[in-house]
């Protein structure tokens, strides 16, 4: 798969994009990912909610015996104590869920949203070349962005040097190729580049939350081009070397 890298002055020489590009697009997969990833703010009532009432709650659950609430005809919930006249008391049920001011029925805990929620590594890096592909295909980026008008081949890779323009030509050059929208620039590692408005990731820094859904508008400088093939070379090494142990094992 072949584009040509954009320059500040136009469209420059031919590069070669990296497997990963055409990668095949998992959307179930890239919406797991995205599930798992998801950091949700923890929620719960107080601990001591529902149990700061004055009087006292405890009345004993014996027969026959004093301050009890056996033989009254009232319900065995837990009461507190308003007034008393010799061997008579005015209750009124408090702390159950089901009672004024009480607790809540089975509330959401604070540890329910600390837990982490694993996947496996090989769907996680599948789903991460699904989303980097999906920049690069056509039929997903005009179904998230239905009123799409561009005719520049995506993704659009820039060279280096344009981002040391000044924020009104940096503007005014995306204009140029792509539509005002939510657009995603990925730097390589030691690249830095800072504008308000645009969101700018490293390319190691990535997440799914940054791609889906699938079809998001992005630019890519061509270091972060490079540093995508060396890690996909790399990780294809990797995975040769594991078969051929697999298979002197066997």
């Amino acid at each position: 798969m072949k584009t040509k890298l954009t320059t500040s002055s136009g469209e420059g020489r031919e590069i070669e994009l990296p497997q990963v590009f055409s990668s095949v697009i998992r959307a179930d997969i890239c919406q797991k990912c995205y599930e798992i990833e998801k950091v949700w703010q923890p929620f719960a009532p107080e601990y001591n909610a529902g149990k700061k009432h004055s009087a006292s709650g405890k009345i004993k659950k014996v027969r026959k015996a004093w301050k009890t609430g056996y033989g009254k005809g009232i319900s065995r919930v837990p009461r507190k104590i308003f007034w008393r006249r010799g061997t008579q008391f005015y209750w009124v049920a408090a702390e159950v869920a089901s009672t004024r001011g009480g607790r809540r029925a089975h509330p959401p805990r604070v540890e329910h949203f600390t837990k982490r929620i694993k996947i496996n590594k090989k769907e996680k890096k599948l789903a991460m070349n699904s989303g980097i592909a999906a920049t690069a295909s056509l039929p997903w980026i005009n179904k998230r962005y239905k009123n799409l008008e561009t005719n520049k081949k995506l993704p659009v890779i820039i060279d280096s040097s344009i981002l040391k323009l000044k924020a009104k030509e940096f503007h005014a050059f995306l204009k140029k190729y792509l539509p005002d929208k939510n657009i995603l620039i990925v730097l390589g590692k030691d690249e830095k580049f800072k504008l308000a408005g645009l969101d700018i990731k490293k390319v190691n820094e990535l997440k799914m939350e940054d791609l889906y859904p699938l079809g998001r508008l992005a630019i890519y400088t061509e270091q972060a081009v490079k540093e995508l093939g060396v890690e996909q070379s790399r990780e294809t090494k990797i995975n040769k070397l594991t078969n051929e142990v697999g298979r002197e094992k066997k």
